[in-house]
């Protein structure tokens, strides 16, 4: 079965950095774009970037753009997220998303908090 596993997420204070990874089991991750989303308390889950399988095509939301840069390893079945000049309303709940046969798959999704 199709499995999203996320981590990397902790307390940041802002102006750091992290990189979230997402570890793909159970479909041919080389086959398929990936995306980021997140999740802010009391906020509706929106989109944060992604990648097209090869990594060829690449987007942004424009509340990120510049900060943080999404990669994938099809070797290693990840994709990543690597977030820098992190600020305090990056804060939240971080998913990664797979879109197989049109079904979304979500990971249990890691907390990333920016606060000092």
């Amino acid at each position: 079965q199709v499995q999203l596993v996320e981590s990397g997420g902790t307390l940041v204070q802002p102006g750091g950095s992290l990189r979230l990874s997402c570890a793909a089991s159970g479909f041919t991750f080389s086959s398929y774009a990936m995306r980021w989303y997140r999740q802010a308390p009391g906020k509706e889950r929106e989109f944060v970037a992604d990648i097209s399988r090869l990594g060829g095509t690449i987007n942004y939301a424009d509340s990120i753009k510049g900060r943080f840069t999404i990669s994938r390893d099809n070797a290693k079945n990840t994709v990543y997220l690597q977030m820098n000049s992190l600020k305090p309303e990056d804060t939240a709940v971080y998913y990664c998303n797979a879109r197989i046969f049109m079904v979304d798959y979500w990971g249990q999704g890691t907390q990333v908090t920016v606060s000092s």
